[in-house]
């Protein structure tokens, strides 16, 4: 498979990207280890194109005691051999864990390179903490590492977080902390790329701080707490599959790894409290929620496996085709990236 882009920033970013990775599987990997059924996340690859414009691997969590769904991604498409295309490569890791413990929050991270034809680039870096139960402790455990590393960066960043995260309908945001820098380039890639790194690592170690503090300290779990959970793992689906503008870029620019993309959706929700928001949708978005709750099983709280995330992933893709305008109803920053013109 060729992987690796030919230019050096997007090597080094692919270096970086590959190396959180790694770094996260290993705590995550100690965590099931310790406290669960020590069963590692498994490795698995895809291909852009039978892996001639690149492709990716995910670490998938295999522990079913201590993660409910955890996928770390990382992904280098590139398009060195097609001079028609707007991009030349795009590299990143991209990580959703939501553990089985309704006390230990969920946890999103992106980080990543995308690189111009002309050879311009930028940095997206983001970070939410998403629990299905308030805790005051683990949100400003979050807030300050990130804070601690984003610097002058931290209201800009918190800003953006904040307001792509919202979720209008509902009346709040999916989490309770967000970072978010879009288009990000000082211009001295070295010191941006330093950034990057530093952000991730900061994000991860928080993260698993506040896990291993939820899983060791909350060793029991009432019926009423996994029920709420459930309610936000639902909240979580409604965003990710009506909202969230890179889970539809990646899903409008090809299909070649669904099961990838969606490595976000929890393992079940409840589609009874999901079709109380179609009420709630703007038009045509109102069909979009339709056409997911068709694709999902029959029944009040689902189970989804690889066969309704495609199911899912296509309802997406025929939405967007059939309604090209909603895609400005998605979510963004100060700054709509062209990812899906990028491809083209």
């Amino acid at each position: 498979m060729n992987i690796s882009a030919k230019s050096a920033e997007a090597q080094r970013a692919n270096t970086l990207v590959t190396q959180l990775q790694m770094y996260f599987v290993d705590k995550l990997n100690n965590i099931s280890c310790e406290l669960g059924e020590n069963k590692l996340f498994e490795a698995i690859t895809w291909g852009r194109d039978g892996g001639k414009h690149g492709g990716g691997l995910r670490y998938e969590a295999r522990d079913e005691n201590i993660f409910n769904r955890a996928s770390v991604n990382v992904s280098q498409v590139h398009y060195d051999d097609d001079e028609t295309k707007k991009l030349s490569s795009a590299t990143a890791i991209s990580t959703i864990i939501h553990p089985n413990n309704p006390h230990a929050p969920s946890m999103h991270m992106h980080i990543s390179w995308t690189q111009m034809r002309d050879g311009k680039g930028y940095w997206r870096i983001m970070g939410d903490l998403n629990p299905s139960l308030k805790n005051d402790v683990f949100q400003k455990d979050f807030q300050m590492a990130i804070e601690k590393i984003a610097g002058d960066y931290y209201t800009e960043g918190t800003q953006q977080g904040d307001r792509y995260f919202t979720i209008p309908v509902l009346g709040r945001t999916r989490g309770v902390t967000h970072f978010y820098l879009e288009n990000f380039n000082t211009g001295d890639f070295e010191a941006d790329r330093v950034f990057a790194w530093e952000m991730g690592k900061a994000m991860i170690d928080a993260y698993i701080g506040i896990t291993l503090q939820a899983l060791q300290y909350h060793i029991e779990y009432t019926a009423q707490e996994k029920s709420m959970q459930l309610a936000y793992h639902t909240l979580y689906f409604f965003q990710v599959l009506t909202l969230d503008r890179g889970t539809t870029s990646g899903l409008m620019v090809h299909n070649q790894n669904d099961v990838g993309i969606m490595g976000s959706i929890p393992s079940h929700i409840d589609k009874v409290l999901l079709t109380s928001w179609v009420k709630k949708m703007p038009k045509p978005q109102d069909k979009l929620l339709l056409r997911l709750l068709h694709a999902l099983p029959k029944g009040e709280k689902v189970y989804i496996d690889e066969d309704v995330k495609k199911s899912l992933a296509n309802a997406v893709r025929e939405h967007y085709q059939q309604y090209p305008e909603a895609l400005a109803m998605q979510a963004s920053g100060n700054i709509v990236p062209p990812t899906v013109d990028n491809h083209r």
